[in-house]
């Protein structure tokens, strides 16, 4: 029988530590044979112990390699020359990519099989690898981090009495049937590479920057972080009726609490794009990466019907009773709203999932400043147009008002954060209607 090596052939003379690296690639490709008491030019050298060396490889693939890759290999003596070899049929693995457990799922650790060869697999490689096997939902994933910590969440469950050790990991996702880390469990961890960017305008046009942030780690802790410094912009008003004092705040916290929510538990993390909260004086908008998914329209939003994009983080949520239950946030936001006299503003395309919360007091506070000569001198003009013509658009108001058009996108802006238009449609064909009119 002659020997060479293949694309499907590796030869060994003894056990080595790079046995592992065979072993793998042949799993994360086609398959092969590895021969043990073989030199590579093809001479058989024999072994001392051959069943010795059977149980050495064994033993090497049960604690070095991850998955488990035992069930795809065959051992078989063979005696060739008068002397003893070791031979190992390698099958293509199912829980591709495998890896050296010590190195993780980077190229350092996952080999492929290049010619006579065993290389480290490209970035690109391993992710396409791992969405062969695990699907297209992000969440279900194997993490490419596997040192993960996990600070912050586990102060959040401790917080709320739920537990979270091994078995709580193992039921929420966390972890998979083979003891490796899924993307869920990166987005908890204090690893997470995803974040949300802020900031503050100074006007309500996003020329002047007050302030910018970037919030990082993970979600729990962005969750904690983020609120906190948007309550700092969340200022309280008081009005007088005769003696009594009325305190109202910019933003119901019910809207900002669900709409930050919503922000995180329906982005798309296969996107690396951050999310995005815009601070004017006159709203706050919020944007998701990730726009509604396959056949949900906005209307079904509207109603409640919610399709979660991340299942298992949402679950996550719900048992830190940070959601009450699937499909109630959006309607919960815009009850908040109920008797502001300004309503919500949530906006779709592709990619993306923006939602924006009116001012309450902007609008008291610039109808009690203007002149009265000049209280509505902008919107009189163009609720009558709308009420003629049944729609407005950005280009009307130009030429109703003479006005340039980012004053006329800012008019159109401050009339549907206050209440008096919605809008309809994306993109070019934006139009705006009266309130209440559908």
């Amino acid at each position: 029988m002659i020997f060479r090596e293949s694309e499907t052939v590796e030869l060994k003379a003894v056990v080595v530590d790079d046995i592992k690296k065979e072993l793998i690639a042949f799993a994360n490709c086609d398959g092969g044979k590895l021969y043990i008491g073989i030199q590579d030019d093809g001479t058989v050298t024999g072994l001392p112990d051959a069943d010795g060396v059977a149980l050495q490889v064994s033993n090497m693939v049960r604690d070095a390699i991850k998955p488990d890759l035992t069930m795809f290999l065959h051992y078989e003596t063979l005696e060739i020359e008068g002397k003893q070899i070791v031979a190992i049929d390698i099958q293509r693995g199912t829980e591709r990519p495998y890896y050296i457990a010590k190195k993780g799922l980077r190229p350092e650790g996952v080999y492929v099989r290049q010619g006579y060869s065993s290389v480290p697999a490209t970035d690109t490689l391993i992710r396409q690898m791992i969405k062969e096997t695990d699907g297209d939902r992000f969440e279900k994933m194997r993490a490419l981090e596997q040192e993960l910590t996990f600070h912050a969440a586990e102060k959040e469950f401790a917080a709320r009495n739920v537990p979270f050790g091994t078995p709580q990991m193992q039921t929420l996702k966390l972890l998979n049937t083979d003891g490796i880390y899924t993307n869920l469990a990166l987005l908890l961890s204090d690893q997470c590479t995803h974040t949300v960017k802020a900031a503050v305008f100074q006007d309500t046009d996003p020329n002047i920057f007050k302030d910018r942030r970037e919030f990082s780690g993970s979600l729990m802790q962005q969750l904690n972080d983020v609120y906190a410094y948007i309550d700092l912009y969340n200022q309280t008003r008081a009005t007088f009726d005769k003696l009594l004092r009325i305190d109202t705040r910019d933003y119901p916290e019910v809207a900002v609490r669900e709409t930050l929510l919503n922000l995180l538990v329906h982005r798309d993390y296969g996107i690396s794009a951050s999310s995005l909260i815009s601070i004017y004086p006159d709203r706050m908008e919020f944007v998701s990466v990730g726009g509604l998914l396959p056949d949900i329209d906005l209307e079904d939003v509207l109603v409640g019907l919610s399709v979660c994009r991340n299942q298992n983080l949402a679950n996550v949520f719900y048992r830190l009773r940070l959601i009450e239950a699937y499909g109630t946030g959006i309607r919960k936001m815009m009850k908040a709203y109920d008797n502001a006299g300004k309503t919500p503003l949530i906006e779709t395309t592709s990619h993306a999932f923006k939602i924006t919360l009116p001012n309450i007091n902007y609008g008291a506070e610039l109808q009690k400043a203007a002149p009265a000569s000049l209280a509505g001198s902008e919107e009189a003009p163009i609720l009558g147009y709308v009420k003629q013509n049944g729609g407005i658009t950005r280009a009307d108001v130009e030429n109703l008002l003479s006005a340039s058009a980012s004053s006329a996108s800012r008019i159109l802006r401050r009339m549907v954060a206050n209440g008096q238009l919605v809008q309809r449609g994306k993109a070019r064909n934006i139009r705006y209607i009266l309130a209440g009119q559908y």
